[in-house]
């Protein structure tokens, strides 16, 4: 199923005018998580929306928004209130001005979308845009509203489409001086920079986000994978501690050494993944789980081995399920 825009409208750009939808570019739903339960029941935990003051659950239709001012003070702001004060933006993205993309700080990015024609008209005048924009080797700078407050939003091109990135305003983002200020300024020979140099010499490459894993991701489906199958859990070894770098020209000269002797086995491992076929964008992280003794038809990529002492009959780790009544 196709994912829902989170947004609908129109953009232009002067008297150019084409309706879209806004799309998110990444996803969090593919990620373990969990749910709190009572330790007692197995039931799950749920929060109620209560009175402070009196303890009793209010209804949706009663809450409304308000601003602190004091102790117990509020100023009280309706909805209707804050949608009159959204601007022209609510329904349509402005293009206001063309900046060059390397003018824009990476602290002011937030998160990025997908800006597509919305429906059969108006891919003319997106086609006119989105090359405009490409030929100029610019980024367009808009505004658009997302959850009642405005946003600025930054637009370039990518394939067929356009990729827009939120941007924060200058109020949301922390002045470097207070956090820099107290870094001694030190000397560093050429030597400690040549060894520093060939170190990321050798760990250079290019950015390849297939090859990466989300070993904490793994690691939870591997722990849960082991509870569904009753297996037991082997306590983890504390990490080894690195020590205090004395010298630290031995250690780059040391770190040197090291990356030399691994850089033939990272050669192999590379040449093995070529010509594999990377897994497909829509396969998520959940594929990985398995089933409770083999029950069900989803397949894991690795199956946990048995003890085989307990091969016969699994200890089955508790699964909370609710209790009748």
């Amino acid at each position: 199923m196709a994912p829902r825009a989170n947004w609908k409208g129109f953009l232009r750009l002067s008297l150019v005018t084409c309706p879209v939808a806004l799309y998110p570019a990444t996803s969090d739903t593919e990620k373990v998580s969990f749910n709190q339960i009572n330790r007692k029941t197995g039931h799950r935990i749920k929060y109620a929306k209560v009175d402070a003051d009196t303890g009793e659950e209010v209804a949706a239709e009663d809450i409304m928004k308000g601003y602190k001012i004091d102790t117990d003070t509020y100023i009280e702001v309706s909805k209707d209130e804050l949608e009159d004060i959204a601007l022209e933006s609510t329904r349509t993205i402005e293009i206001d001005e063309f900046v060059p993309k390397t003018d824009i700080d990476n602290r002011y990015l937030i998160r990025p979308y997908y800006l597509v024609p919305d429906g059969k008209v108006g891919h003319d005048a997106f086609a006119v845009i989105r090359e405009t924009i490409r030929s100029m080797n610019k980024v367009a700078i808009g505004r658009l509203v997302l959850t009642n407050r405005e946003h600025i939003i930054a637009l370039e091109p990518l394939d067929k489409g356009l990729m827009g990135t939120l941007l924060r305003y200058p109020y949301e983002v922390r002045s470097e001086k207070e956090y820099f200020e107290d870094i001694q300024d030190v000397k560093i020979t050429k030597d400690m920079l040549d060894l520093a140099r060939h170190i990321v010499e050798q760990k250079s490459g290019s950015f390849e986000p297939e090859q990466f894993e989300d070993r904490y991701e793994s690691a939870l489906i591997e722990l849960i994978n082991q509870k569904r199958n009753g297996l037991p859990i082997a306590a983890k070894a504390a990490p080894k501690s690195g020590g205090n770098v004395i010298n630290l020209m031995d250690a780059l000269k040391r770190s040197l050494a090291s990356e030399k002797q691994s850089a033939p086995a990272a050669a192999k491992a590379t040449d093995k993944t070529k010509g594999k076929k990377p897994r497909k964008a829509g396969a998520g992280q959940r594929e990985m789980l398995l089933p409770i003794s083999g029950s069900g038809k989803r397949a894991a990529r690795q199956e946990p081995k048995q003890d085989p002492k307990k091969a016969e009959k699994p200890a089955r780790a508790p699964v909370r399920s609710k209790k009748a009544g």
